[in-house]
């Protein structure tokens, strides 16, 4: 499937296309591209196929009308096996669906299937491949998300971010993501590892996809359509929280070269985000062993080494540290967002430089970790690339009250760095 979301509904609107033909367009790319890349744990090709069948026998259900789509697995679909990327969830299948799978249907999306999941959406790769460079990582935890729009096979997947799971690997792939405040959208009927952090978010080709299916799972009365004037931006070159590899540094004075061209207003900002990194790793690990100390207690053996490592540093973590870390968090929310009240959002890298080689692990997720923290939306922007063509991803965070404006924005930058 080539064609963007927007494009695909409204050639579904105008009657030039159907449910059943996007189905099977779909399975077909599917089919083709699955061998290599590895994007799919569960395709329901016949459920999908039905659903289908019944959208093209009634009337248009929405703006996302007969769209098939992928969901990460920890994401539960009525019928279908949620399984974590874990041989402890092993056949569990889902009765219902979870929230934001239903706001999907309806709006009128098709579920294709469930999409690879890192164990328990921590750091244990699955077997997925990047579709742009199969020696390298798709990122992850929600790398078949990332790897299925990637691929062309769906126009838009579903996915989970608590450190840098949708921003990363949309970085990874050249692909779009989103990502809203956490309590934005409801989390119920995903299984949870850190309440204050998990949020769903979404992988498209493009920001304006992104716009419109936010727009359609919030229940938004219209679609976020590109900014017409310049933006005002905050510049975070990102060596505050991490080395940024040569090429990131240089893509990024490349966008920003490029922005100030068409009239953006960029100034450089220190934000002094770098110690929230360890305090997100604080609360991620303290959270994280509360949701899973069953399964630590009783399987431990049946986790990967990074993931048991993870949960008992986290059963030392006091809440004492865990409450001083959210504090520091909302304390520097308060000041960053106090910027934002000037500008329109803060660019900087969406991950330290192209996706690693080697699929033995999924990059860091070092330039989203702080902003995750302070509950802040953020959009992953393809179109830079590396002298080789390997992906490279920018990202704009924004107000947290102001998402709409965000993509706005977003959707404006991205037609500038197109290359």
């Amino acid at each position: 499937m080539t064609a963007s979301l927007q494009e695909t509904a409204r050639t579904v609107a105008a009657g030039s296309t159907t449910a059943t033909r996007l189905v099977e367009e779909a399975l077909e790319r599917l089919a083709a591209t699955e061998p290599d890349i590895h994007a799919w744990v569960t395709v329901a090709a016949d459920a999908a196929r039905e659903q289908a069948r019944r959208l093209d026998a009634g009337s248009h259900r929405g703006p996302l009308h007969g769209v098939p789509v992928g969901v990460k697995d920890i994401i539960d679909v009525a019928g279908l096996p949620t399984e974590c990327g874990s041989p402890l969830r092993a056949g569990r299948v889902a009765g219902e669906d979870a929230w934001v799978v239903a706001r999907l249907r309806e709006a009128g999306a098709i579920v294709l299937g469930k999409t690879v999941t890192t164990e328990f959406a921590y750091f244990q790769p699955g077997p997925t491949r990047n579709p742009r460079d199969l020696t390298r990582t798709p990122g992850g935890s929600s790398s078949g998300s990332a790897a299925a729009v990637a691929a062309g096979v769906v126009p838009v997947a579903v996915g989970t971010q608590t450190a840098g799971s949708v921003i990363r690997p949309a970085a990874f792939c050249g692909v779009a993501s989103y990502v809203p405040p956490v309590g934005a959208l409801s989390y119920e009927g995903i299984h949870p590892m850190c309440p204050s952090l998990d949020t769903a978010g979404f992988f498209a080709t493009t920001v304006e996809d992104l716009a419109l299916v936010r727009a359609a799972v919030g229940g938004w009365s219209e679609v976020p359509a590109p900014r017409s004037d310049a933006p005002t931006l905050l510049l975070m070159r990102g060596d505050e929280l991490g080395p940024v590899e040569p090429e990131m540094a240089d893509a990024l004075e490349r966008a920003v070269t490029a922005l100030r061209g068409d009239g953006a207003r960029i100034s450089d900002a220190t934000l002094r985000l770098g110690p929230l990194e360890d305090d997100h790793v604080t609360v991620m690990e303290y959270e994280a062993a509360v949701s899973m100390r069953t399964e630590l207690a009783t399987s431990p053996d049946r986790l990967s080494d990074i993931l048991r490592e993870m949960l008992v540093k986290g059963a030392a973590v006091g809440e004492a540290s865990w409450a001083a870390a959210r504090a520091r968090a909302t304390a520097q929310r308060d000041l960053v967002t106090g910027l934002l009240g000037e500008a329109d959002a803060i660019l900087l890298p969406a991950a330290p430089g192209p996706a690693p080689e080697g699929l033995g692990a999924t990059g860091k997720p070092t330039m989203s970790r702080p902003f995750q923290l302070m509950n802040l939306p953020a959009v992953a922007i393809p179109g830079m690339r590396t002298a080789a063509g390997v992906p490279l991803g920018v990202q704009l965070v924004g107000h947290p009250g102001r998402e709409a404006g965000l993509l706005a924005t977003a959707a404006w930058v991205q037609a500038r760095l197109q290359e």
